[in-house]
C-alpha cells in the first residue's frame, strides 16, 4: 500500500471516530446540570429574569427545538464553521476568535515542554540503558518514578511557593505582567507577534512567565519518555545485529547511536506523539494552577458555566488535534525505520 493510499484510508477511518466523539459530547452537554440561558443572563447581571425573557432567549439560541433537530444543527454548525458566540465564558465573543486566541498559549506550553522532554528524556533513557543496574541507572529510574508519581498540580504549587513566594525568582500566575498590553494581533502566537512588532521586552517577559509551567509539563513528560526509551534500548541491545556490530569492531558510540537508537525510538515516538496530543488538547491542571488561559482552562470554564457553544467547539478542536497527531506519529515510524512500508 502506498503512503497516499494509507493516509486516505486512515482519514476515512477517522470519520466515525469524530462523529462518535461529537455525538457523545452533545448528549453529555445536554445532560449537564444548569441552563446556558440562565448563565448568560447572570453574566449580563440579571439575577431574576422573567419567564418570558428566558423563553425568548431559548428561542434565539435554538434551545427550544426538538433534540434531534438540535443535534443536526449542532453538527452542521461545527462543520460549516458557524460556531456561534460564547454565552458565558466570554459573553458575546465569537467562539472561533476565542479559541484562536487561547489555543496558541497552550501550543506554546506544549511545544516547549515536549521538545525539552523529548531531548532530555531520550538522552537519559539511553544513558540509563547503557549503564544498566549501575548508579546512573538507579538515580535516573528514581527520578523517573518521582515524575510518574507526583501530581502535576502539586509540583506546580510547590514551585510557586518556593520559587515564586519564598525566593521570588519567577512570577506565579499569568503569561505576562498585568501592566503590559498584548502585541498587535498578527498570528495569535504571543512570541511571534511580539517579535514581528519589535516588542522584545514582551518576549523576555513571556518566556519568564511560562518557565515554571513548561518545567512542570516537561518534568512529568520526561518520566514516561525515559522509561520507554530505556526499556526499548535494553531490548534492542540484546539483538543479534547489535552483537554483530560490536564483533566487527564498531565503536560503542556508533553501535548505540547508529545501530540501536533508531529502532529503539519507534515505541518512544508513540509516547511522545500521545503526550504531544494530550498536552496540546489542554494542560488543564497546569493552566489552572498557573492561571494561563489556554484551551484546557477554557474547556473547564465552558463546562462550569454551561456554555454549549464553547464546549462543543473546543471538544471538536481537541478531537481533530488527536487524530491528526496520531496519524503523523504513524508516519514518523517510516522515517525512523525504512523497513516499514504502508
Amino acid at each position: 500500500m502506498s503512503l497516499i493510499k494509507y493516509i486516505i484510508k486512515r482519514l476515512i477511518a477517522i470519520i466515525p471516530v469524530i462523529f462518535g466523539v461529537l455525538t457523545l459530547t452533545f448528549i453529555l452537554s445536554r445532560m449537564m446540570p444548569g441552563d446556558p440561558v440562565i448563565a448568560l443572563l447572570q453574566a449580563q447581571g440579571i439575577t431574576h429574569p422573567n419567564p418570558t425573557r428566558i423563553a425568548q432567549m431559548r428561542h434565539e439560541l435554538g434551545l427550544d427545538l426538538p433534540i434531534v433537530l438540535q443535534y443536526f444543527r449542532y453538527l452542521a454548525d461545527l462543520f460549516t464553521g458557524n460556531w456561534g458566540d460564547s454565552v458565558s465564558v466570554a459573553t458575546g465573543t465569537p467562539v472561533w476568535d476565542l479559541i484562536a486566541r487561547r489555543l496558541p498559549r497552550t501550543f506554546d506550553l506544549t511545544l516547549f515542554s515536549i521538545v525539552i522532554a523529548s531531548y532530555v528524556g531520550i538522552k537519559i533513557g539511553v544513558i540509563s540503558a547503557t549503564h544498566r543496574n549501575k548508579a546512573r541507572d538507579t538515580i535516573f529510574r528514581g527520578i523517573a518514578l518521582i515524575g510518574v508519581s507526583i501530581p502535576i498540580f502539586f509540583l506546580g504549587m510547590l514551585m510557586q511557593f518556593i520559587l515564586g513566594y519564598k525566593i521570588e525568582i519567577f512570577p506565579t500566575v499569568g503569561y505576562k505582567q498585568v501592566q503590559y498590553e498584548d502585541p498587535p494581533y498578527i498570528t495569535g502566537f504571543f512570541l511571534i507577534d511580539s517579535l514581528f512588532g519589535g516588542y522584545f521586552y514582551l518576549v523576555i517577559d513571556y518566556l519568564w512567565h511560562i518557565s515554571m509551567p513548561v518545567f512542570c509539563l516537561a518534568f512529568v513528560t520526561i518520566a514516561g519518555i525515559v522509561r520507554q526509551t530505556r526499556s526499548s534500548m535494553l531490548e534492542v541491545l540484546e539483538q543479534d545485529y547489535v552483537r554483530t556490530a560490536r564483533a566487527k569492531g564498531c565503536k560503542e558510540k556508533d553501535v548505540i547511536h547508529t545501530h540501536a537508537l533508531k529502532n529503539a525510538l519507534i515505541p518512544t515516538a508513540t509516547v511522545i506523539g500521545l503526550n504531544f496530543a494530550g498536552l496540546l488538547s489542554g494542560a488543564v491542571l497546569t493552566e489552572t494552577t498557573f492561571g494561563i488561559y489556554g484551551i484546557g482552562l477554557t474547556l473547564v470554564d465552558a463546562i462550569q458555566k454551561q456554555d454549549y457553544w464553547v464546549l462543543n467547539s473546543v471538544v471538536f478542536v481537541i478531537t481533530i488535534i488527536f487524530v491528526i497527531t496520531t496519524l503523523i506519529t504513524d508516519l514518523v515510524y517510516g522515517i525512523l525505520d525504512p523497513r516499514i512500508r504502508y
